[in-house]
């Protein structure tokens, strides 16, 4: 069996920028064990699968350990696989997923995402949090990850977190972020237990990150930067109970992966 793959990165304006994802356009489901195995094998925070349905596709994403429930910079590079390369003809591509449905606007070079906002709640702080860090933070919160808020922008672009910490959380990561002078905010993303030591750009962390900023600066829309070792910007704007993501993405490689059709024993 021979199956399309791209390497796109994400959220960037040119290669070996943003947070790479790989995609692979399928016509029907494979195996939960052969996607797992293929998501193992490009070891990249996230691979990406679509099949067409109906008006729009159906979207899964696989970590190199397990799939998850929301990914946006991988629906991002899907994105892009099907404006640019697969040459879909529609302004707006609907995809249904775990967690809803997902739609992407094409605005120029620009790929708009329309996700649910996940608004995180004040919380205690996790005492494996306290000893991740050097630095305590000001404020916890949590939703699909702890939200951990510090004062200074050098407290993120600095920490180096005990991952065998973080890994014992029951969350799926930890996002760390504070006021910026050069952005509105910094943040930086960690998920070890799904094999993601640090993610580079982490799309689905702004669905927290928008309506929380919200909160506390009187303003909806905002001019981010993810500082990660390769970095990656973007913009995000809460609206009501959604948040718009918007980021541009390169292609980087394109190929083919062949494969049995069942997993060898």
């Amino acid at each position: 069996m021979e199956i399309s793959l791209y390497q796109i990165d994400a959220f960037a304006s040119r290669p070996f920028e943003g947070n790479p994802a790989a995609v692979c356009p399928l016509e029907q489901w494979l195996p939960d064990e052969i996607m797992q195995a293929i998501a193992q094998e490009n070891n990249l925070s996230e691979t990406a699968f679509f099949v067409p349905k109906d008006n729009g596709f159906h979207i899964r994403w696989f970590t190199p350990a397990s799939e998850v429930d929301l990914c946006g910079h991988a629906t991002l590079a899907s994105s892009y696989v099907l404006f640019n390369i697969l040459g879909y003809k529609k302004d707006k591509i609907k995809f249904d997923s775990k967690s809803g449905v997902l739609a992407v606007t094409k605005d120029s070079e620009w790929l708009v995402m329309d996700f649910p906002a996940q608004p995180p709640v004040s919380c205690d702080i996790p005492k494996e949090i306290v000893k991740a860090f050097d630095i305590a933070p000001i404020e916890c919160l949590k939703s699909e990850d702890y939200v951990i808020v510090f004062e200074r922008e050098i407290d993120i672009e600095s920490a180096n977190p005990d991952f065998g910490q973080l890994i014992k959380l029951d969350l799926r990561g930890v996002v760390i972020t504070a006021k910026s002078t050069r952005y509105d905010f910094i943040t930086r993303f960690f998920a070890p237990k799904y094999g993601i030591p640090e993610d580079p750009v982490t799309g689905s962390a702004y669905t927290q990150l928008a309506p929380y900023w919200a909160s506390k600066m009187g303003s909806k829309r905002f001019r981010v930067k993810q500082v990660s070792a390769r970095g990656g910007e973007l913009t995000c704007e809460l609206v009501d109970d959604r948040v718009l993501i918007c980021g541009k993405a390169v292609k980087y490689l394109e190929g083919k992966i062949n494969i049995e059709t069942q997993l060898p024993t």
